[in-house]
């Protein structure tokens, strides 16, 4: 797989997974998996993920629950309009997951990427709330949570709502040193949230460092003033 070059300095784009990708990118990663279960991740991938370089990563710890982790992205597999990704479970039969093709549903994926704005509107019916200390949009039925953190966008996938919130619960940095804390760092910029927001949601948006959100919304009223735009 071609290996992608480092982000370069500043906020990049990065896309909520199109299911295409998404279905490319696990089957690269657990080959075999529709004719029986993953193999174990070796000691080596652990380590190179553990030393990717470009942007924190999150990951869950070595086992989810009665779960394994069965492969990690690390720099051999990133891919930017991706971002990187951390697998987990067996194949399960007679499950509905957005992490398998046809033949293999994994339990769980969490996937870091760095964050450039876009409009959530695309990811369908949406609740936003507030998880970890952080921003954060639940959608496609609670199987999937986008949370905003530090300069990246961290996307926990998982089979209901259940096990996508204690999977957040338990999220933890892969790449850098630190375990489970109450708060992960706030995001540095605005997340581009649906208008729906409720009154935490908005006082966490007020209260990020740096005040990116009200920078965001004066930038846009200078557009709109000068070239009624935006």
């Amino acid at each position: 797989m071609k290996i992608a070059h480092p982000p370069a300095s500043g906020v990049q784009i990065a896309r909520p997974l199109a299911p295409v990708a998404a279905l490319l990118a696990l089957a690269v990663l657990v080959g075999g998996c529709a004719n029986g279960q993953p193999r174990p991740l070796t000691a080596r991938a652990l380590a190179e993920a553990q030393t990717f370089p470009f942007f924190r990563v999150y990951w869950v710890g070595p086992t989810f629950g009665r779960y394994r982790l069965v492969a990690a992205d690390g720099r051999a597999g990133y891919n930017g309009g991706i971002g990187d990704g951390v697998y987990y479970g067996d194949c399960l039969s007679g499950k509905t997951s957005a992490l398998g093709g046809s033949g293999c549903a994994l339990p769980l994926r969490v996937t870091t990427a760095i964050y450039a704005r876009h409009a959530n509107a695309q990811l369908g019916a949406q609740r936003n709330t507030v998880l970890r200390g952080v921003p954060a949009t639940i959608y496609e039925g609670g199987e999937a949570i986008e949370l905003y953190s530090g300069r990246v966008a961290i996307d926990v996938r998982a089979d209901d709502l259940a096990e996508a919130l204690r999977a957040v619960r338990e999220l933890r940095p892969l790449n850098a040193p630190g375990g489970v804390v109450q708060a992960l760092p706030p995001p540095v910029y605005c997340p581009g949230l649906t208008p729906q927001r409720p009154v935490a949601v908005r006082a966490a948006l007020l209260a990020l460092p740096g005040h990116p959100c009200q920078k965001a919304a004066a930038t846009l009223r200078i557009d709109r003033a000068l070239f009624g735009k935006g």
